[in-house]
């Protein structure tokens, strides 16, 4: 199995930051990608942010471009999602994700492991 642990969601307001990491655990843990998402009341999940494990290659949303960075520690076997000059629109849980095989970065099927989920709320 893998087991993914999130943390640093929380409140913020509008034009703040937060710094989002999932610690990844599990042995023989190989991954093609590991991925954020985020899902608000009543609306389905969608994709955030993608880092390819090996060659370390970004992706991101279109809504979150240019604000959010996501990066990652091979030695800690974390990844990290910096988000800067949030909105309230950005409030939603968020999920990180773990992909061992498929390239589809920014489709929730292509993932095989997911966390708990950290909320995150941005007021205005």
């Amino acid at each position: 199995q893998v087991q993914l642990v999130e943390s640093g969601g929380g409140l913020v307001q509008a034009g703040g930051s937060l710094r989002l990491s999932c610690a990844a655990s599990g042995r023989a843990f190989s991954r093609y990608a590991m991925g954020w998402f985020r899902q608000a009341p009543g609306k389905e999940r969608e994709f955030v942010s993608a880092i390819r494990w090996s060659g370390g290659n970004t992706y991101y949303a279109d809504s979150v471009k240019g604000r959010f960075t996501i990066s990652r520690d091979i030695a800690k076997n974390t990844v990290y999602l910096q988000m800067n000059s949030l909105k309230p629109e950005d409030t939603a849980v968020y999920y990180c994700a773990v992909d061992l095989t498929n390239p589809y970065y920014s489709s929730r099927s292509a993932y095989d492991y997911w966390g708990q989920g950290t909320p995150v709320t941005v007021s205005s």
